[in-house]
């Protein structure tokens, strides 16, 4: 009996440890969702003391607090996953607490970046405008983000499942606080402050090169179009079947918006390469490129997977010419065609040397433009596509192939090196070149995107190729090298082509 009255009181005692526990992290927890609004409203304060004194003090007190309001959001995820704290009420409150915290932390950040231009100095007003601007839309991005997200959740609680309520590993909302204290840092930054170990961190982060940051904003931006994409692709079906009630026409037009939008964007991202190549800033008008590229990929991707280009049940033939073909070039037209030409021409404008100077820049430019338009113009006419190839090279492999080598040409220009007219001369002859690449038709080139997709780890190493070179000076040439690769892919694909046959 007494080993009996001593083993309940064990666990009886364990029992109340156990809830104790509990009990402390389920405080924690909410303390560190709770606290987060409070810490954002005193950066807010400072970064308003700080455009008003630009006091260095000031301006490291409001870095800390967004980087510890940072630590709680990120450590609150991992506590409730780790053990499992939520109930549905701290949920909900999470989620609040997230749209006060962007709603408030971004648009602060827009004009603080604003701000940043009066203290800048004049050769680099252009480029920090630039950032500025950038800035101003990916933070409108970011909100209309997390509202449209918010709608989603709500009509699927209505019509659909429940929302997850373990999504702690969703990248945007592990990227969200770190980039907004990040450029909460460079916007705000204040020169001449204390000589401390905090103030010194804090201030390499504050002088940031622009280059750097535009990747990590590219970043940002792509995460969150792809978390849009994400809500329509889980959500979706529901919100359809409640507005279309089985009209199938109404459902094909509210679905063509989304791959209409991708391209779209790909023709905005061909539009922000021309602005980094007015700034000589070829390297990240190149990323642009390759930005423009991924979302052509996408959108037909897209447009395959929701059917869009089947024909409708009661149609026995539709027009080849769509408002989503037509879109579809001239995105391709502006990101591919013109881009590329525009960028060849800016890059050689300035140029003193007398041997580039002599060479007819804007009737290649002109050229290549044109032959990339009549290269648009063949495929959406031709009658006898082969699947899986293109006849000649496509426009985004040619756009990417005539860029690469500007990164190295614009870098010679920079450093007055010798090798500046060399690759001058290689870019005149390769423009040249690829014009006519494009426009010869018995050539077939594999379709890179949907070789990529039925290969899994050949896409793979492509992309951490990619991403690798992307941190190193060597992004030129590794593009190049992959490129000239690529012209002379048809030697070793032809074996697929005549397996087809």
């Amino acid at each position: 009996m007494l080993i009996k009255t001593r083993t309940s009181l064990n666990i009886n005692r364990k029992k109340e440890s156990m809830s104790a526990t509990l009990n402390f992290q389920r405080k924690f927890s909410a303390l560190l969702v709770y606290g987060r609004p409070p810490l954002i409203f005193g950066g807010m304060l400072c970064a308003f003391a700080v455009m008003w004194t630009r006091n260095p003090m000031l301006y490291t007190l409001g870095v800390m607090l967004l980087f510890i309001s940072m630590c709680f959001d990120l450590i609150d995820g991992w506590l409730a996953t780790r053990f499992q704290l939520h109930s549905t009420l701290a949920h909900l409150a999470d989620r609040v607490i997230d749209k006060i915290v962007y709603s408030t932390i971004f648009p602060l950040v827009a004009v603080g970046a604003m701000w940043r231009l009066l203290f800048t100095p004049v050769a680099g007003t252009k480029a920090e405008l630039l950032h500025s601007i950038f800035v101003l839309i990916l933070c409108v991005t970011v909100l209309i983000r997390d509202n449209f997200a918010y709608f989603m959740r709500f009509f699927a609680m209505r019509t659909g499942p429940e929302p997850e309520v373990k999504e702690f590993t969703r990248l945007r909302t592990i990227v969200a606080a770190p980039v907004g204290t990040l450029l909460y840092a460079h916007a705000f930054f204040v020169s001449g402050g204390p000589d401390f170990k905090i103030y010194t961190w804090i201030s390499w982060l504050g002088n940031l090169p622009l280059r750097v940051l535009f990747l990590i904003e590219i970043i940002f931006l792509i995460i969150n179009f792809g978390s849009i994409a994400a809500y329509c692709r889980k959500y979706g079906t529901y919100f359809l079947d409640e507005i279309c009630d089985e009209d199938e026409r109404l459902r094909r037009n509210i679905l063509s918006f989304f791959p209409n939008t991708l391209t779209i964007m790909n023709a905005m991202m061909g539009l922000l390469a021309v602005l980094f190549a007015y700034q000589d800033r070829f390297r990240e008008a190149y990323l642009c490129l390759i930005g423009a590229a991924i979302f052509d990929k996408l959108d037909g991707a897209l447009a395959r997977k929701l059917g869009l280009t089947e024909p409708l049940p009661e149609k026995e033939r539709t027009s080849r010419i769509t408002f989503g073909g037509i879109l579809d070039d001239i995105a391709d037209a502006v990101s591919f065609c013109i881009v590329p030409a525009w960028m060849f021409y800016l890059s050689f404008a300035d140029t003193s040397d007398p041997v580039i100077r002599q060479l007819p820049i804007g009737w290649v430019a002109l050229l290549y433009a044109l032959m990339g338009g009549a290269r648009l113009v063949y495929f959406t006419f031709d009658r006898t596509p082969v699947p899986g190839f293109f006849k000649g090279m496509p426009t985004p492999a040619a756009a990417l192939l005539v860029a690469a080598p500007l990164i190295m040409f614009n870098q010679a220009i920079v450093a007055s090196s010798e090798w500046a007219r060399h690759w001058g001369v290689f870019c005149f002859g390769l423009m040249i070149f690829t014009a006519i690449l494009m426009n010869f038709y018995p050539i077939r080139y594999l379709h890179l995107g949907r070789y990529m997709d039925k290969h899994f780890w050949f896409g793979r190493l492509n992309i951490i190729l990619l991403i690798i070179s992307i941190f190193t000076p060597y992004l030129g040439y590794v593009a190049l090298m992959y490129m000239f690769l690529y012209v002379f892919s048809p030697l070793a694909t032809r074996h697929i082509l005549l397996k087809q046959k």
